[in-house]
């Protein structure tokens, strides 16, 4: 699967449990929407992360992949300590000059 490169290093980040590196592939005044919530800006983003990580050890593995222009669609499995342990999920991306701009993670369909 041919992914941007911010993307591979999200997915890095996320399977070595590194908020701050996580965060970093964002733009400061990035947002995150995910299970209703919304989390703007790097510091949020890390702690975001960095709780979800604490709480569910969140593994992701790629499964489909599709982008038009800055909009991409990252589908992943997802695992870890939660209940319905393995989950599909998509990762909407907003992607501008190599830094993730918006990420909505959503039920896949």
């Amino acid at each position: 699967m041919n992914l941007p490169k911010v993307i591979n290093k999200l997915l890095q980040a996320q399977a070595d449990f590194d908020s701050r590196a996580y965060a970093d592939c964002f733009a400061e005044t990035a947002v995150v929407y995910d299970e209703d919530e919304m989390h703007e800006g790097k510091e949020r983003i890390s702690q975001w992360n960095e709780s979800t990580n604490a709480k569910y050890r969140t593994v992701l593995e790629p499964v489909d992949f599709s982008q038009d222009g800055s909009k991409a669609v990252l589908t992943v499995k997802v695992s870890g300590t939660f209940d319905g342990s393995p989950v599909l999920l998509d990762h909407h991306f907003e992607i501008i000059d190599d830094q993730i701009k918006s990420l909505e993670i959503t039920i896949h369909q």
